[in-house]
């Protein structure tokens, strides 16, 4: 029997559910109606087309208007907007954006892949001033038109989060001098302070002046007025402080929407109608990891739900079993990469978990080129991977990439040290850094070595526990923990009797390694001992060693 499927928005999701849908049937009729002009882009590389790193507008495009109806024989209609949906009568109210007229059109099944729009508080002085969000061609249009007419000098960007970033790094590149605004503590919400602390130390390498815990109170022209009184003379400012989903039409058709907007659907990606489904940043997900309610705007996602949705319209018994949320992000030199939750959330939800830290070199160290890694990885206490997060100059892609398919194929930590992984000087080291966080958090769970956290070590100290430093004495005097003892790790097994017997020691080395060794030394030597994970290098950029923030 002919199907008449219509969908509702364009972009990855619906794009991705049209092409499928014909490849699966030639007879059915499938209309993709699109607000924008576009009906399928590159969101994630507008940034960089502003940068002009991307030189070449029409490399956005992913597919055009026309190229996609020869190729697929789609009923596309761009530049309509789709008002109403009339469950009863199966039938949806569209209006052509261009010549005004309203239409009815009917439906066997409707897929809603409306997207998410920026959030735009209602601040003083908004409408006066210069004020940009970057969602879509349109918006990139509006931003690059003024950077390369008007060749602004300062921009002010309003949040932290991947696309205020992005931004930052771009305008930068453009010569800009930057004033990056975030609400909340860090950067990048998605990992956890001390990782974040990483972007923080980048970011003010490049000039970005970080403002924290401060926001927008109002405008006034080319002033920006901070909740702090800070006022900041700009020549535009990007909003960039989140999105919302585009659920209205959905809410006003009755269908179910969570706390947050988004559509609500079951593991088929079926609405609370039996004929409408909803994919991409409009519906609510399950977290893959904690079972429960979350919104997670990314690409393959969306790209995954639109082929899923295809599939079940046709017959098709698939599920779509939760977002793990695993993304990536340019920061000037470094990439910083997460999978999986955070431990925020794990201590928010109540949930025990373990966590390590580590900085191998992303290659061989004696091949040219290698860099140290910044490598979190947060378990179970019976091994479970919960999540991990990667700051690097080099090799943070691939690495979280194996970390998010040993979640999803249900490894544990256990499981990271016999992954046999590609091995050559230029790309690895013969037990790569996965293998090595496997190690780690192994040793952590049978008991082979106790560990103290960045953020539990000054407390150690103030409470009258030993802190032992096993660096070099050259690298202990490039910064250290007041109170510590600085005995090299080689002259240890010497030096035992200046150690206090009776009491806990803690030791502390450069990365955790050495300070594994010299826990092993000690333990072995009757001392009750833990290694501060992740060492000096973990502890001085959590504290924010060497970034420049201003705090409001």
């Amino acid at each position: 029997m002919t199907k008449k499927i219509v969908i509702i928005g364009g972009v990855a999701g619906g794009a991705t559910a049209a092409a499928r849908l014909r490849r699966l049937d030639e007879e059915s009729h499938i209309v993709l109606i699109e607000r924008g002009e576009h009906i399928s882009f590159a969101n994630c590389g507008l940034p960089y087309y502003i940068g002009e790193t991307i030189h070449d507008r029409q490399k956005l495009l992913v597919q055009t208007v026309e190229g996609m109806k020869q190729r697929f024989n789609l009923d596309i209609r761009n530049l309509t907007e789709a008002t109403e949906i009339d469950r009863e009568q199966k039938m949806i109210k569209a209006k052509n954006l261009i010549t005004g007229e309203v239409y009815e059109e009917s439906y066997d099944q409707l897929i809603l892949s409306p997207g998410a729009k920026p959030i735009v508080p209602p601040i003083p002085g908004i409408r006066e001033a210069n004020v940009f969000t970057l969602r879509n061609i349109p918006d990139t249009d509006k931003i690059k038109g003024y950077v390369d007419d008007k060749q602004p000098k300062h921009a002010t960007i309003i949040g932290g989060g991947f696309i205020g970033i992005e931004m930052a790094e771009n305008l930068v590149e453009r010569g800009m001098k930057v004033s990056l605004v975030e609400k909340g503590d860090q950067v990048m919400g998605p990992v956890d302070p001390e990782m974040a602390a990483y972007v923080h130390q980048e970011l003010s390498a490049h000039g970005v002046e970080l403002l924290l815990q401060d926001g927008v109170k109002s405008f006034e022209k080319n002033t920006v007025i901070l909740e702090s009184g800070k006022r900041i003379e700009t020549d535009m400012t990007i909003l960039s402080i989140g999105v919302k989903p585009e659920s209205t039409l959905a809410q006003e058709a009755g269908l179910e929407t969570g706390s947050r907007g988004g559509i609500v659907v079951d593991d088929h990606l079926r609405t609370n109608d039996i004929s409408i489904y909803a994919i991409g940043d409009a519906i609510e997900v399950q977290d893959y990891i904690l079972k429960q309610p979350t919104m997670v705007p990314l690409a393959w996602p969306a790209n995954r739900q639109g082929r899923i949705v295809a599939d079940n319209i046709y017959g098709g018994d698939q599920s779509y079993p939760g977002t793990l949320g695993t993304s990536i992000v340019k920061v000037f030199d470094y990439t910083v990469a997460t999978t999986g939750v955070n431990e925020k959330r794990l201590k928010a939800s109540g949930i025990p978990y373990q966590t390590i830290h580590i900085h191998p070199g992303s290659h061989a160290g004696y091949y040219p080129g290698a860099e140290q890694m910044a490598i979190k990885l947060l378990f179970s206490p019976v091994g479970d991977i919960f999540g991990a997060q990667i700051v690097s100059k080099k090799g943070a892609d691939k690495r979280i990439d194996v970390i998010a398919t040993a979640i999803k194929g249900g490894l544990s930590v256990r499981d990271l040290p016999n992954l046999e992984l590609a091995y050559a000087p230029p790309y690895s080291s013969a037990k790569d850094p996965i293998n090595m966080a496997g190690y780690v958090a192994t040793n952590v769970l049978d008991g082979d070595i106790e560990i103290i956290h960045w953020d539990e070590i000054d407390q150690a100290i103030s409470d009258g526990e030993v802190l032992i430093d096993v660096r070099n004495p050259n690298e202990f005097e490039k910064g250290f923990l007041s109170g510590s003892l600085n005995i090299p790790l080689d002259e240890l097994r010497d030096r035992l009797d200046e150690i206090p017997k009776g009491q806990r020691i803690n030791v502390m080395c450069q990365a955790g390694l050495r300070g594994y060794l010299a826990s092993k030394v000690l333990w072995l030597n009757g001392f009750e001992v833990r290694n501060v994970d992740g060492g000096w290098r973990t502890y001085s950029i959590a504290k924010g060693l060497g970034a420049k923030i201003t705090v409001g």
